[in-house]
This record gives structure tokens, sequence and C-alpha cells, in this order.
């Protein structure tokens, strides 16, 4: 299993970066040439997403984006260091949190589970993360 793991300070000049990085690894890992769009885009998302909790609490820690190549799967995870509100926690929700926040938030949530079929997004106290996994092809084996 290989990993790449790419820190950048969460400005949005940094996004384009990370989808390029993205990209490009994915391409390495054997993921279908078709589906490289849907990398660049979903992995956009989830760092813009990532970058503007971090701007909006305050954070200076850099947005963490980890690239993990596996036998027949290639993940990449994006993650983040703003306090979320745990599900069932009424204290949860803090005066910063504005409806419109929030709805962006599920906006670009929403556009990156209709690009990618496996997702999974946690959340907590101490920052959240969002991993995507998509499916790779073995090289084609040459005969001679």
């Amino acid at each position: 299993m290989a990993t790449v793991e790419l820190r950048f300070s969460a400005l949005p000049e940094h996004v384009r970066t990370a989808r390029l990085v993205a990209a490009a690894v994915a391409r390495r890992a054997g993921v279908d040439e078709a589906v490289l769009d849907e990398v660049r885009l979903a992995v956009g998302e989830a760092c813009t997403r990532a970058v503007g909790l971090h701007q909006t609490g305050g954070i200076s820690a850099p947005v963490k984006v980890l690239l993990i190549e596996e036998e027949k799967q290639f993940s990449i995870e994006v993650g983040d260091e703003a306090p979320h509100a745990v599900p069932g926690d009424p204290a949860g929700a803090g005066p910063g949190d504005f409806d419109g926040e929030a709805e962006e938030d599920e906006m670009g949530l929403a556009v990156i589970s209709g690009l990618v079929d496996d997702v999974e997004v946690s959340a907590g106290e101490h920052g959240g993360s969002i991993k995507m996994t998509w499916p790779t092809t073995p090289p084609p084996t040459i005969l001679a």
C-alpha cells in the first residue's frame, strides 16, 4: 500500500494544486481514465469545503489530503481540523453556525456523493474527513 500525503495552507488558491496532484496519483494508481475528471471534481469539492471550514473557524492548521493506493482500489481522504457538531448533541451548534454555511456544506457533500460511489464522511469535535474510493484496474500484461 502506497500513500502520498499532501498538506496545504487553508487558502482557495491551493485547491487547484491538490486537484492536479490527486489526478496524477490516481492515474498512476490505475484509476480508469474516464473517471479522472470525477476524481478532480470530487477532490476540488472536498478541499474547498475543508478550506472554508478552516477559514470560517479561524483555524491555521493545514488541510490534509491522503492519497492511498491499495491492490484493487484508490482512496483519497481530505481532512480538516474544524470542530463539527456531533449528531444529537444540542451543544454542538455554536454561535458561528449559520444556516447558509450549513446549506453550502450540504450542497458540497451532495455533489461529492453524486460524483463518487463510495464515500465515507466522518465528523467530530476535533475535525472531520471525507474518504472517497475508486476501483483500479491492473496494468495490462504484455506477453513477449
